[in-house]
């Protein structure tokens, strides 16, 4: 296993671990409660639509950059109540942090039901399989610049 994968698997165990569904929807709130906007540096508002996550209710933007060993990433949520795209973000984020771009591309799509469940909406379970569709975009771009 990656270190990605290992950082990954350390949190959808700690959510395992969380066997009552209030709990684990707590969990995820104080992740979000973790989330950073993109750096001024990085971008600001309005932000280039190439970045836009596609179908994505809370607006969400990503950002990838070359950091020291590998690829960091940043977000922006537009929707201040954007709890499961500020929660994904956060463990992108974290998760990723120094990543290979092979690291980054072997993430796995449907992550978002592994993480929420299939009691999401279909629109925000596309939007947030979208997110990380566009963390791998965003890499491949980085990594080729």
């Amino acid at each position: 296993m990656t270190r990605a994968a290992d950082k990954l698997r350390g949190f959808l165990d700690t959510l395992e671990l969380l066997g009552d569904r209030s709990d684990r929807i707590q969990y995820l709130i104080d992740v979000a409660d973790r989330f950073r906007e993109v750096p001024k540096e990085i971008a600001a508002r309005p932000f280039p639509p190439e970045h836009e996550v596609a179908h994505c209710e809370s607006g969400a933007f990503v950002w990838a950059e070359r950091g020291g060993d590998g690829l960091d990433f940043h977000f922006a949520v537009e929707n201040p109540q954007g709890i499961s795209a500020k929660a994904l973000a956060v463990l992108l984020e974290e998760s990723l942090a120094g990543a290979a771009l092979e690291e980054v591309l072997a993430v796995p799509e449907d992550l978002p039901y592994e993480i929420f469940g299939r009691e999401l909406s279909m629109g925000k379970s596309m939007g947030l399989i979208e997110m990380i569709r566009m963390v791998k975009a965003q890499a491949r771009a980085a990594a080729n610049r």
